[in-house]
């Protein structure tokens, strides 16, 4: 059986990950809901969201945050003038159950 990246699948038996839809899905509704804060911007020029996770998180692999509380998709890259949401990262992960 292949493992999905949709749904929690075990890891060798050490534990389990949690599936992308499901934390986006949790991370959307946390935004929605208030129970995350974020600030809204646009995306300028050349600007992808790795390159502002990088910017504003530290690590461009976060984009993926910024992609689903925006509700985005899974776009690297969106034309400029797009409004994104930019949430506060260590709540963002506490309730998702991730750790950076």
């Amino acid at each position: 059986m292949a493992i999905s990246r949709y749904i929690a699948t075990p890891i060798l038996g050490l534990g389990s990950q949690r599936g992308t839809s499901t934390a986006c899905a949790a991370l959307r509704e946390a935004v929605k809901s208030g129970a995350i804060s974020y600030k809204e911007s646009y995306v300028k020029g050349s600007e992808r969201l790795d390159t502002i996770a990088a910017d504003v998180y530290g690590d461009g692999r976060y984009w993926w945050v910024i992609a689903a509380a925006s509700d985005i998709g899974w776009a690297l890259q969106v034309p400029p003038g797009t409004s994104i949401k930019i949430p506060e990262l260590a709540t963002t992960l506490s309730i998702i159950g991730s750790t950076p």
